[in-house]
């Protein structure tokens, strides 16, 4: 099984980041990637990415990161079940590759 981090960030860092973060963990489990997540609030997301070095950041609002070499995906399909399924695949397999 692969061991992975994942940062979650949304605006507060304590509602829907929490629930994207359970949800996703589960969903790639099921993939066979392992994840240590992170929850994070967007204003603090740069330091999070130095302290935590995270292998992908999912968020759920806008989050730029110039530079940054992780790829960045939007979690809404975590929130809202469409295209959940999908988005899972996508960030199991860009982990394991």
């Amino acid at each position: 099984m692969v061991n992975k981090k994942i940062l979650v960030c949304c605006g507060t860092g304590i509602a829907t980041s929490v629930q994207v973060a359970n949800k996703l963990q589960q969903m790639l489990r099921d993939r066979g990637v392992s994840a240590t997540m992170k929850e994070c609030k967007t204003a603090a997301v740069a330091d999070q990415v130095e302290s935590f070095q995270p292998d992908a950041i999912v968020v759920t609002t806008a989050v730029s990161l110039p530079g940054s070499q992780i790829t960045i995906y939007r979690g809404t399909p975590l929130l809202t079940g469409v295209g959940a399924d999908e988005l899972a695949d996508q960030i199991a397999d860009d982990l394991k590759a």
